[in-house]
């Protein structure tokens, strides 16, 4: 998880609420609960473990599976972002916009990549297949100085 940065708004109960209908979603006393720890702190990247975390610090009752669809549901509703690093590593991003990551080894956190990634050519899709996005994530670690 990464500090947070940017982007701050506000995230009372009616407000968090009314975010959450007009994604299409029923605000719910946990979804309120949850989203209000997921954007209370700005833009950032967080796992549902690390959320489930600040959900028992907030006296908040909701299981880890809770956690889990809340933010599937959060993302296929377009308030998230899913970014899967390692086969079993997923956060999740509050800043929806187009760009791409750093993933610091060692310390599992991501970080918003300034700028923008060019790629000379793309890739021909499977027959019948467009592409509609591309995500990039650097690997990066800290060096020895």
């Amino acid at each position: 998880m990464t500090a947070p940065t940017g982007h701050r708004e506000d995230h009372s109960h009616e407000t968090m609420a009314g975010r959450l209908r007009a994604a299409g979603l029923r605000p719910t006393r946990q979804r309120i609960a949850l989203g209000r720890l997921l954007f209370a702190r700005g833009y950032r990247h967080i796992s549902a473990e690390a959320l489930h975390d600040e959900a028992q610090t907030a006296a908040v009752p909701v299981s880890l599976a809770t956690i889990y669809n809340t933010l599937h549901q959060f993302t296929e509703a377009g308030l998230l972002r899913e970014i899967a690093v390692d086969g079993g590593r997923t956060y999740f991003d509050t800043n929806v916009s187009d760009h791409h990551h750093f993933f610091v080894e060692g310390e599992n956190r991501l970080i918003d990549m300034a700028g923008s990634v060019e790629l000379e050519s793309w890739p021909e899709p499977p027959q019948g297949m467009e592409i509609t996005s591309v995500e990039v994530v650097v690997r990066v670690r800290r060096g020895c100085t």
